[in-house]
């Protein structure tokens, strides 16, 4: 489970307050940070890793605008003790993602950003998924597949799994997609290679990801990292 860094930052006065409440109406639990005028301010989504939580991404935001609208969102299967995963972690260094479990994240992934879209009064192009490890697998599974659901996706220590890359064609609404790549050298987990490898099959599809390589970090998120990924994402709204 990533370990996130202690964020030291003082929030603005006036800042939105965290709610601790884990909200169950859309297709997917998530923890929300949201104001009462939030109409159609950028919306972020977190995905956690294997065997993490939705509390596990969720202190990204204090370093992020105080003004929009983040989401934190659970895993749907259960791992012992208290963590949850998108799909059947496996050992094989070739495993291309063709698994059912996979494939019902991503649909409920799918449905879970088209109605937080609506729910938040947010235009899908103010929409971005942030996923670690697994979740950076499935935002690239649903982000590549349906672009025209969000803006851009943040793949932090992630992969891009060779069956999506079979079936990755060029079109239109994939070209206007922005994405941030976030990979430490010294990554144990999903060697830094598999950032690289996600950057070169997005460069040969014509987008233009933004990559970023971490000497001596391993699988985890840096502060560095995180501060790249704010920039990344106010670039992306202009």
């Amino acid at each position: 489970m990533l370990k996130l860094f202690a964020l030291a930052l003082t929030l603005l006065a006036g800042a939105a307050h965290a709610d601790s409440t884990l909200h169950t109406d859309l297709p997917l639990a998530y923890l929300e940070q949201t104001q009462s005028d939030a109409r159609n301010q950028p919306l972020v989504i977190f995905l956690h890793g294997f065997g993490s939580n939705e509390d596990d991404l969720f202190g990204i935001k204090d370093a992020l605008p105080s003004t929009w609208t983040y989401l934190s969102v659970r895993a749907p299967m259960p791992v012992d003790p208290h963590g949850y995963r998108w799909f059947t972690k496996t050992d094989e260094p070739d495993y291309n993602g063709e698994t059912a479990d996979l494939q019902s994240s991503a649909k409920l992934i799918e449905d879970f950003v088209g109605k937080a879209t609506a729910k938040y009064h947010t235009q899908s192009d103010r929409v971005f998924l942030v996923g670690f490890s697994q979740g950076a697998i499935m935002s690239y599974e649903v982000g590549l597949r349906q672009p025209e659901r969000v803006r851009g996706i943040a793949a932090l220590s992630g992969s891009v799994l060779p069956v999506l890359k079979a079936q990755l064609k060029p079109k239109e609404s994939l070209g206007k997609l922005a994405i941030f790549i976030g990979h430490g050298t010294l990554d144990q987990a999903l060697p830094y290679a598999s950032g690289t490898r996600a950057n070169e099959v997005l460069v040969g599809l014509g987008l233009k990801p933004e990559f970023h390589g971490y000497p001596g970090m391993n699988h985890t998120i840096s502060e560095v990292e995180v501060q790249d990924l704010k920039a990344w994402l106010e670039k992306s709204l202009k």
